[in-house]
């Protein structure tokens, strides 16, 4: 080895900026060779400089390293790892192929990037993505921190990065549409939309051309690296733009009492099945990183992606908690949603663990202590945890509560059951864990399917454009077109669509529960009836700002619920710790059907009300929920001083704007002992005990 260069040392993996120079760090227990490779451009078809680390002097355990002297930050750099070929055996290595470092923080990608090249044989040095040198010190955070908003007044907005400001209605500079800093230029509308967190679709960099012929990974759920953001997300061209870009959105966010949610995908990464390429784990240690089959050729797919981490194996275990730990620490942001989470709670052959290991380390850490953990509790192979994930920290993506109040208010038989467990926090999931309703993360659209547009426009998905035949997307949609598929300039199904979506809107918001809603539904932003737009990097994913105007009836709706929503509970019950399951737990509470205390439960009863009585903080509730296709009479409770009934309406998606939705302080008073519900509706009466006399 040239004397200019040093042993370097194995701790901390990655390259790590010393007095001096860079040490280089990186895992591989089988390789019988490692290069450290310099470059000087990520289009080079060749390193400027190939460094041999010794195997005798430079690796400590499984560990290789070496210290490299007068780097600087911005240094492109890549591996080459020589070893056995055997699938059998589950060794993949290719020495022809450079390889990412799986800790680099910043990648990247070549003019002439190519996913193929890196499947065939042969050299892919010159269209090779690149790791990136990069200083997390070298930021002024100017007094910034994690928010630690409390869940209970938390409402998320899931959103993509790209999609949000990639339209030309977005009315931003072309260099700035479809960036961390489009979405910086957009924060007042997200504070005034009444929204507290972004979820934001995975950010780790991915590989675009994960995807069918001709098309483009657009969601990302591709990823190639666990600590670096998506590079094609910044509007800088310098290679560590994209980590500066990136911490200026989540400053800039913080700013506005905005948190940051990460989509965060642990469960496979974009090198696919046996046939896929060779770009980072599978060149370096590939039975370490990935669940094998039995034959060890081949991969386990938990993820319906081609392959599967092997989570609770300690290198992948340690990755994880480290790339966290990274993001909490260094990027500052609140929270993640853990794609697929189930994964992580399979071993090494698959099988189920009660107790995985990476789920308590992430739980029980004390940099992530504090930190929003949100579980997709399933996975694609038939894993399913919804109630039942490990843990006293972390939330849930609550399918049910999704499906349930889909079908309740599209008409089904024997779904106002389900529906009233759902408003109050799934006890019938939850209740026997003892949690605060903020368990259940409650959604009716996300990413993944119909928008809600689409969700009351189509009863079949229309996935034609993503090339496989409409074969892919989910078949179980529980959406009604309201009585013409797709488009219509019929008045009356528009009405109907547009109340529906406001059902949707004011169950979401009001049940028990952290509320979620799926970007652009607030403005009925629609994908055409596909309801898998993962490779859809044009007008069908992104959102349309002209909506804004057409649909601006729907945006003031949500942007007053939300925001009321968000100051729920009063900060009294926040002081006491106290969750909205406690508050009501406390409350007076009566269901009703048209009559007073005359619910009905039958198979066919479509409608039910409740009351509340929150004694703490003298509020009283009055919702109806209306799925049936007539108009209801609805009795209400007597509330009466000095003979003035003092039920006031806050909602009636029944209603035309502005008289759907009012502030409270300004809403009008309900004479008379009855209330008529127009068929599909909700109305929320309040009234507060102490208020006597209006």
């Amino acid at each position: 080895m040239n004397s200019d260069f040093k042993t370097g040392r194995s701790d901390p993996l990655g390259a790590t900026l010393f007095a001096g120079g860079v040490n280089f760090s990186v895992y591989s227990r089988s390789a019988d060779r490692i290069e450290l490779l310099l470059f000087d451009d990520e289009n080079d078809s060749r390193p400027q400089l190939v460094i041999p680390i010794d195997a005798a002097t430079n690796r400590t355990y499984h560990y290789w390293h070496v210290f490299v002297p007068e780097l600087r930050p911005g240094q492109l750099y890549g591996y080459r790892a020589d070893g056995a070929f055997d699938p059998w055996q589950g060794k993949r290595f290719d020495a022809s192929k450079v390889l990412l470092d799986p800790y680099a923080k910043a990648v990247a990608v070549p003019r002439d990037y190519s996913r193929e090249a890196a499947q065939n044989r042969g050299d892919n040095t010159a269209t090779a993505m690149k790791s990136i040198v990069v200083d997390p010190s070298d930021y002024d955070w100017e007094g910034d921190a994690p928010l630690r908003r409390p869940s209970a007044r938390t409402v998320i907005y899931e959103m993509h990065v790209r999609g949000f400001t990639r339209h030309p209605s977005s009315g931003l500079e072309p260099t700035a549409r479809g960036t961390y800093a489009g979405l910086v230029h957009k924060i007042p509308y997200l504070q005034q939309l009444g929204i507290t967190a972004v979820e934001l679709q995975p950010v780790f960099q991915f590989d675009a051309q994960d995807c069918p012929p001709g098309l483009v990974n657009y969601w990302g759920y591709a990823p190639v690296s666990f600590f670096a953001p998506h590079q094609a997300y910044s509007s800088r061209r310098d290679r560590l733009g994209p980590v500066t870009e990136f911490r200026d959105m989540v400053k800039a966010l913080h700013q506005a009492g905005i948190e940051v949610i990460l989509d965060v995908v642990f469960n496979h990464t974009a090198e696919g099945d046996h046939t896929g390429p060779t770009l980072c784990f599978r060149g370096l240690c590939n039975d370490t990183y990935y669940i094998l089959d039995e034959d060890r050729a081949h991969y386990a797919n938990y993820s319906g992606t081609g392959n599967t981490l092997d989570a609770n194996h300690p290198i992948v275990r340690r990755m994880i908690l480290d790339s966290l730990r990274y993001w909490v620490g260094e990027m500052h942001v609140d929270g993640f949603r853990f794609d697929l989470a189930s994964i992580l709670s399979r071993g090494s052959a698959g099988e189920f663990l009660p107790h995985p290991a990476v789920l308590w380390d992430i739980e029980s850490d004390p940099v992530l202590a504090g930190t929003k953990l949100i579980a997709e509790a399933w996975d694609a192979a038939g894993l399913y945890q919804v109630g039942s994930f490990i843990g006293d920290s972390w939330q849930e993506w609550n399918g049910k509560f999704r499906d349930d109040v889909r079908s309740f208010f599209r008409g089904e038989e024997g779904f106002v059951s389900p529906l009233v467990d759902r408003i109050l926090g799934s006890p019938g999931i939850y209740a026997r864990k003892g949690r605060e309703a903020e368990q259940s993360v409650n959604f009716v659209t996300c990413h993944d399917g119909f928008t809600l547009s689409d969700l009351v426009s189509y009863d079949e998905k229309h996935n034609a454009a993503n090339g496989e035949g409409n074969r892919d997307g989910t078949n179980d949609n529980r959406s009604w077109n309201c009585g013409v598929e797709g488009e219509t300039n019929n008045p009356e199904i528009e009405r109907l669509r547009n109340r529906q979506v406001k059902n949707f809107l004011t169950v979401t918001l009001l049940s028990l529960g952290t509320p979620m809603v799926l970007m652009g539904d607030e403005v009925r932003r629609t994908q055409r009836g596909n309801n898998n737009a993962y490779c859809q990097d044009n007008k069908i994913s992104w959102l349309d700002w002209s909506l804004l105007e057409k649909h601006a009836d729907l945006h003031r709706f949500f942007r007053v619920l939300a925001t009321q929503r968000a100051q729920w509970p009063p900060d009294a019950a926040i002081i006491r710790k106290k969750s909205l399951s406690q508050l009501l737990a406390g409350a007076k509470m009566a269901w009703h059907g048209i009559k007073l205390n005359q619910p009905d439960w039958s198979q066919s009863s479509h409608a039910i009300a409740f009351s509340a009585d929150i004694r703490e903080e003298d509020v009283l509730l009055h919702i109806i929920f209306n799925a049936y296709w007539q108009d209801l009479n609805f009795e209400l409770p007597a509330l009466v001083h000095d003979c003035e009934p003092i039920w006031r309406r806050w909602i009636d998606t029944g209603l035309d704007s502005p008289n759907d939705i009012v502030c409270w302080d300004y809403a009008p008073v309900i004479p008379g002992g009855t209330y008529r519900a127009v068929s599909r509706s909700i109305v929320v009466l309040v009234a507060h005990s102490d208020r006597g006399s209006e």
